[in-house]
């Protein structure tokens, strides 16, 4: 009976641990699209500003609606996108959400709110 017992004890064990292996491991942020976003930034023969701005802000969409944290940098890259087209609010917008969200970029985020040009 002993033998039995120590048996499933050590096939309960087992279990357990294959079952902890096979969770989803969870992410800090919700990166969505956002490294693809920047690879076209830099590759400006790629997307235009405006079809990049359209595809952030549509992953800025499934990003809050799945309750996940943007990242960091990606109300500074929007913000930016939207300064190339001329959008200063939006632009300031992106800039102060990026301040919120991470307090440790304040200064930077205010040097280019101060010194932003088209």
């Amino acid at each position: 009976m002993s033998t039995i017992r120590s048996h499933l004890t050590t096939v309960l064990l087992v279990c357990t641990a294959l079952g902890g292996c096979a969770t989803k491991p969870t992410t800090l942020y919700q990166w969505q699209g956002y490294q693809n976003n920047i690879d076209a930034y830099f590759r400006a023969d790629t997307l235009s500003p405006d079809a990049q701005t359209q595809r952030m802000e549509e992953d800025l969409q499934k990003i809050r609606a799945s309750g996940g944290a943007v990242p960091p940098g990606y109300n500074a890259h929007l913000g930016l996108l939207y300064g190339q087209q001329g959008k200063l609010d939006q632009f300031a917008q992106q800039m102060q959400a990026e301040k919120k969200q991470y307090p440790e970029s304040e200064t930077f985020m205010d040097f280019l709110l101060r010194n932003f040009k088209k």
